[in-house]
């Protein structure tokens, strides 16, 4: 077998033709952001945004000219378009500020016909627990008797397979949609699903956002009250895109007490503001240790920071929830703490969260839908 290269991948795919051009792909330049990890390869097929939805059958005709390749065991083909793109590289090109308009009508056909509400779970800063809130926000909707979806839409660092304990590709629903994986009743799409876990994603802005477009219009999440958007930290222009496409019901935020995690909490209340989408309330997690022996309470990373900044902004502190080794165990695990331990003082609060989120968002079960 020969070794897998660059090379020898350009080779395969250089007799995969363009129709309109008349010429081969990689001779267009449209091959971008070539990946090779093992036995899996990533790449991208740039085009310019108008010819983005007609390039399914040219993507797909990609992908199996790359499984064809000996010793390619997986193929991932994104298709990214945007404005001002005219096939090349363009790794630095203007045309990288995506029209995000002409991805909007795709994402709305799935929201009116399949997903009643979309909410977002952010935070301005990692590492506050925001993927664990929303994977047991997701939960515990599911126990209210709401169909639920969950996108992972950190595209560098998916963590919700591991959290809900699912692994393996999606499996084809038919044409070019996949079906999402379940676990504890939620649907979920992560490109964690589509990559090995020690693939590094170095995309730029264009293709996660055409990532992100497919693994909403391209994955039949069936019908569902609501889908919960684990966003990634920070206010770029994935937060930004998702915002504007999505009819976002609305977005919780989570943060630690801590005033460094609450500087950033700032900047995202102003993101979402400006994107005009509804804060629908924060969450203060690790707020505080309790010793299991003596029963003493230790504010490790403050003392009511989110709390303070919520009612300082007239925005409603949904929970509090407390610093726990079981929550960080149940997520390694995945076996997230509502399934886990449902009668500990954390998974009652996420089930509050979610019963007052329900209120909020308007999320609830609609038989005839």
């Amino acid at each position: 077998m020969a070794a897998l290269t660059e090379d020898v991948i350009l080779a395969a795919l250089a007799n995969v033709t363009d129709p309109s051009q008349g010429k081969d792909i990689v001779a267009l330049g449209m091959v971008t952001g070539l990946q090779i990890k093992d036995s899996n390869i990533i790449f991208a097929l740039e085009v310019p945004a108008h010819r983005g939805p007609a390039m399914e059958p040219v993507r797909r005709a990609a992908e199996k000219a790359a499984l064809a390749i000996d010793g390619v065991t997986s193929a991932t083909v994104m298709v990214t378009a945007h404005a001002g793109s005219h096939g090349g590289s363009g790794a630095g090109s203007a045309g990288e500020s995506a029209n995000l308009a002409d991805q909007g009508p795709v994402i709305e056909k799935v929201l009116e016909s399949k997903v009643r509400r979309f909410v977002a779970v952010a935070s301005g800063k990692g590492g506050v627990g925001k993927s664990t809130t929303a994977v047991n926000l997701a939960i515990a909707l599911r126990l209210e008797g709401l169909r639920v979806g969950l996108l992972d839409a950190d595209v560098y660092g998916p963590s919700q397979p591991r959290m809900l304990g699912v692994s393996g590709r999606p499996a084809s629903a038919g044409g070019d949609m996949v079906k999402p994986l379940e676990s504890y009743g939620v649907q979920l799409m992560s490109m964690g699903l589509l990559v090995p876990d020690d693939t590094a994603m170095i995309w730029r802005g264009p293709m996660v956002q055409s990532a992100l477009t497919q693994m909403l219009d391209s994955v039949a999440w069936g019908v569902l009250d609501v889908i919960i958007i684990d966003l990634p930290p920070g206010t770029g222009d994935i937060q930004i895109s998702l915002a504007q496409q999505v009819s976002l019901a609305g977005a919780v935020i989570v943060s630690t007490p801590q005033d460094i995690a609450l500087l950033d909490v700032v900047k995202a209340l102003t993101m979402f503001e400006k994107a005009k989408v509804p804060v629908l309330g924060m969450v203060q997690n690790m707020s505080h240790w309790s010793c299991p022996d003596c029963g003493r309470k230790d504010h490790i990373f403050g003392d009511g920071g989110a709390a303070r900044e919520a009612e300082k902004r007239g925005i409603e502190l949904l929970g509090e929830i407390p610093l726990s080794m079981a929550v960080r165990v149940g997520s390694d695990s995945g076996t997230p703490i509502v399934v886990a331990e449902p009668q500990s003082e954390q998974a009652k609060t996420y089930r509050s969260i979610a019963k007052r989120l329900m209120e909020v968002a308007d999320l609830c079960y609609e038989e005839n839908e």
